[in-house]
Order: structure tokens, then sequence, then C-alpha cells
């Protein structure tokens, strides 16, 4: 047998966490059928009870695989390197093959688990009747097994190329998210008089990168949801493209498992106030803000924390900003044009749901990757006990480090108003409502903030940190979608209501009356939800400083 296997899948095993979350979800999926199982012991023989039950089952199912298998691929191949065993490995008789395909195979004998774990209730819901064996289980597991292949090749992907545990999971987070969500939107974009021919087949190719379409193909959920979702072929499509990406993912990583995996370059640089005059002149004319250029002193006005953190993370400083907010004008604009061209077809209310879904993916991506290791970055790398001994007070910390990410949040979000410039142009009576909108954007963006924050504080290792809250917050950002999802089968209107009250996304997605939100009114109460929520979150966030400056 492979050592590699057994060394990978048992120290996966030996964690606590592991053990804790294969027990959860073999609670969470038992009580999800034992909570809608017939108290007469009758079965319904139109199959809509266990239908009802599987949609809730399987949706919870794919939102596990979501959420729990990237993060042990993500530090798979990067843990092995910083600690120095990779070479070890690297120099050893095996060979690179067998060394990729035991930390692949030990990976996925865990997440197989998973699925195991929810054997108990897939058999409770096939003997509720009106499940077919094979084409609703049986495809259902086919899927996702073929999803976790696709997520598992792509994390060690990202092992391989990255030089710290943190920054593979968020990466690697980044990278799932975009295959399950962002790949759905060129599809959408495909349905406007703009693509035609080879460009729409291609479009549909991207969105089978998903195992989204599938998975509501599955679930007899043709009616529900946008456009791009669903079409013919889903699940075979998916199929394909799942193999073809999973095992472009595999030779890549197996072609840098070698000893050039240690090799990292570095440019010598020059700073540009060492340069001559003319050079110096010709580089303020060229560059907006100067890479190169030395940086001055910290003003007295500003938050020296903040500062730090804009300087020291790649996305807090101005050329990346600027390049970031560059990418989101040009996506805004995109849409822009989406809305002038389509608008006939689609409606105004359709592409502004899909401006506000685009945002808060962008949102629940980006926010979890800086906020996560605001407190848990600082203690990781040792540099906390040097914040302690300055004279910088626990709410002077908090300030800075919040007010870091708040700002980068707020350039992206004013960077993507251009899509809701245009539909006011088109249809000017939205005004009142894009106003909501925006509102409730900012609610969204303040709310995974403080989430974020706050329990990337709880944490002292920035992986773990940055794990648990892409997990948490994608919870809390999904889950009332999946509710919404599964309205009137088995969820009522009432249920729904409070599931999207819990987060100012449903809020912004009435008040632009996207199809299927038009019923439910959640204002003001979201932004109450969202606003406590917060400030509970920022409270928790301080003391856990407060406590961490006077800790012995």
């Amino acid at each position: 047998m492979n050592p590699v296997i057994k060394r990978e899948f048992f120290g996966i095993m030996r964690s606590q966490q592991a053990i804790a979350m294969l027990i959860t979800l073999t609670l969470i999926f038992s009580l999800t059928v034992l909570l809608r199982w017939p108290a007469d012991g009758s079965v319904d023989l139109s199959g809509r009870r266990s239908m009802e039950v599987f949609r809730i089952f399987g949706y919870g199912l794919l939102a596990g695989v979501l959420f729990l298998v990237p993060a042990f691929p993500a530090t798979s191949i990067v843990n092995e390197r910083n600690q120095g065993t990779l070479a070890l490995l690297i120099n050893s008789p095996l060979k690179p093959f067998s060394i990729y395909f035991g930390k692949l195979s030990g990976v996925l004998l865990f997440s197989i688990l998973v699925l195991l774990c929810s054997l108990p209730a897939s058999a409770a819901c096939f003997a509720m009747g009106g499940i077919d064996l094979k084409y609703d289980l049986g495809m259902l597991y086919l899927i996702l097994l073929l999803a976790i292949v696709q997520y598992v090749t792509l994390g060690m992907l990202v092992s391989s190329f990255v030089h710290s545990a943190d920054a593979g999971v968020r990466i690697t987070y980044c990278g799932v998210l975009g295959l399950f969500l962002l790949t759905l939107v060129p599809a959408a974009l495909s349905r406007g008089a703009f693509l035609t021919g080879w460009t729409s087949s291609l479009m549909n190719s991207i969105r089978s990168l998903s195992p989204l379409p599938p998975v509501m193909e599955i679930m007899r959920h043709e009616s529900i949801g946008s456009v791009g979702l669903r079409q013919s072929s889903s699940t075979s499509s998916f199929i394909c493209m799942a193999l073809i990406s999973s095992s472009i993912f595999a030779i890549i990583t197996l072609t840098r498992l070698n000893h050039r995996i240690f090799d990292r370059s570095r440019a010598k640089g020059l700073i540009t106030d060492e340069r001559g005059l003319l050079t110096r002149l010709f580089r303020r004319l060229l560059y907006i803000v100067d890479p190169q250029r030395r940086k001055r002193g910290i003003p007295w006005y500003l938050n020296p924390v903040m500062v730090k953190e804009f300087r020291c993370r790649r996305f807090g400083r101005t050329q990346w900003l600027l390049r970031l907010v560059s990418v989101c004008a040009v996506v805004s604009m995109l849409l822009t044009i989406m809305a002038a061209t389509s608008a006939t077809a689609w409606g105004v209310e359709t592409v502004g749901g899909l401006l506000v879904l685009l945002q808060v993916i962008l949102v629940v991506v980006l926010t979890p990757s800086l906020a996560s290791g605001l407190i848990s970055g600082e203690r990781d790398g040792g540099s906390w006990e040097l914040l302690r001994l300055t004279s910088l007070s626990a709410f002077k910390i908090v300030r800075g480090k919040i007010l870091s990410v708040a700002w980068t949040l707020a350039l992206v979000l004013m960077a993507t108003l251009p899509g809701y410039l245009m539909m006011i142009y088109i249809q000017p009576g939205l005004w009142l409502q894009v106003q909501y909108v925006l509102v409730c954007l900012v609610f969204t963006a303040i709310y995974a903030l403080a989430v974020s924050a706050a329990v990337g504080s709880l944490f002292r290792v920035t992986a773990v940190s940055t794990s648990v809250t892409y997990v948490i917050v994608i919870l809390l950002f999904l889950m009332p979608i999946l509710i919404w999802l599964a309205r009137d089968a088995p969820f009522g209107y009432e249920t729904v209501r409070v599931a999207l009250l819990t987060t100012p996304v449903g809020a912004a997605l009435s008040v632009i009356e996207a199809p299927g939100f038009q019923q439910y009114d959640l204002l003001p109460f979201a932004w109450w939800f969202a606003g406590v929520t917060s400030l509970l979150m920022f409270l928790i966030l301080g003391i856990q400083v407060w406590r961490l400056t006077r800790a012995v």
C-alpha cells in the first residue's frame, strides 16, 4: 500500500475537528429526515413528501461538500514544504505520481467519509418512496463525487504554488466559489442578442463546470432560479467538464512535484527615488501610483495600524487596489452593456437581481480573505507581541484593522455602480429602489466584515481561522437562498421569509423585485437584523482584542 495514503488519511483523522465534523454531519442529515418523517407511518404514493425531504437533504449535502472539502487539499503540499518534509518525499524512492496519488487518495478517502455519513439519511429518503435509486440518489452521489475530485485537485494545484497555508485556503475557496457560482454567469450573458453561435456554446461549456445545474435538475427544480442555472444535458455536460478540469489540475500539479518546486526567484528591484531625474519624471507621468517609489512616513492623523495593514497586505497596496477596482469597473460595464441590450428580453428587474448576486459573491469571496487573519495573522506570525508593546489601545488596534478592510470593500463596491446607473437611465422610476439596494449592499459588506473579523479573532492559526470563517460566511449567505429554492416544497412562506430576513441579500433582491422575491416584504427588519448582528460581532472582536492585549 502507498505509505503516503496512510500518512495523509490518518493525519486528517487524528484531528479533533475532522471527527467532530463527521459526527455533526451525521446528526444533521439524520435530523433533517426525522423532522419530515410521516407521523402516522403512511407512505405518500405520489412521492411529494419524500421529494421535499430529498431536496433539503441533497442541497445540504452539496453545501457540506462545498464548505468542508477544500480546506484539506489547500494545505496538503504547502504544509509539507514549510515543514521540510516535501524535500524528503521527493528524494525518496517514491515517484512523483505515487506522492501525488497518495496525497490525493488520502484527502478523497476523508471526503468519501463525508458522503458515507449521509447514507442513513439517504436510505430513509428512499424508504419514503418516490425516489429512484439510480436516477435520483445514484446520480446525486455521482455528481457530488465528481465535484469532490474537482475541488480536491484544484486545492492541491493551488497548494503547490502558494507559500503559506492561509494563502492556500483563501485562494482555494475563491476558486471553488468561482467554479460553483461565477461559471454560471457566462451562460446567462449568452442569452443576450450580442452572443450567438460558437460564443454561446463556449459560455454554456463554462457553465458546465458548476455542479449546481445538474443537482437542481435532479431535485426537479426546473422552474426555480435565474437564467443560466439550468439547460438541457446538465448532468452529462458536468461529468465531462469535471473529468477534463480535474485531469488538467492533476497534470499541472504533477509537473511541479520535483526539485523546481522549491525555486523562488526574486527580482533585485530598484527604488524609483534612486533613479535619474528624467526617469523619475517619466514614471510620475506614466503611473498614477508608482509601486517602486519609497513610501512617506505615517501622518499624525492616520491610524498606524490601518497604514501598516495597507502596506503589508497585497490587496492593501495602492497599485493592487487600483487593479482590483479597475477589474470590478470593467465587469460592471460589461453588465451595463448586457442591461442595455437585453433589457427587453429579461427585464430590468432580472438584470438588477444578477447585479446584486454578483456583488454579493464578490463580497463573500473577498471579505473573509481580508478580515479573517486580522488578529490570527498577527498571533500566528509572532508580531502580536510587538503590538502589545506599543502604546496603542485595544480600541485603536481594532479600529485600524477594521478600517483597512472597510476601505477596500468600499472601493470595490463603488467600482460596481455603473450598472445601477444604466438601470436608472433605462427606467428612471427605479431610483428609489436602487437607493434601497445600495443600502442593503452596504449592510451586506458590514455584516460580512463583522462576522469574518470576529470569527477569525477566535483562532490562533491563520489557516484554521480562514477555513472556519469561509465556512461560516458562506453558510450565512447561502443557506437562506437554499431555503428560498425549496419554497412551498417543503418550506412555507413564513419560513422562507424568516430565513431571508437573516441576510441583507434577500432584502436587496426583494427591493429590486428579482424573479421569485417580489412577494417578500423584508425591510426594514433585515437592516435591523444585520445591524444588530454586526454590532454584536464587533463587540466580540473588541473583547477578544482587549483580552489578548492583557494576556500574560
